[in-house]
């Protein structure tokens, strides 16, 4: 039975053998995952709106609130 010891150990060594692999991006592949990101957030911040503006009409309808 491995101990804690002996899994934090291999754990740390299988980290940083996967970080001597890795590579960083060129300017290319950087722009494209910067650009994917950027339409990311902006289609999530466009359904939120979307969905702000149709419910609170609907709330306001089922709840009745107006202002006279």
């Amino acid at each position: 039975m491995e101990s804690a010891a002996d899994s934090v150990k291999e754990f740390a060594k299988n980290s940083v053998r996967l970080v001597k692999r890795c590579q960083k991006p060129d300017r290319k592949e950087f722009g494209k995952v910067a650009r994917l990101t950027a339409m990311g957030f902006v289609a999530v911040g466009l359904i939120g709106f979307l969905v702000k503006v149709i419910f609170i009409p609907i709330n306001q309808i089922i709840i009745g609130t107006s202002n006279n």
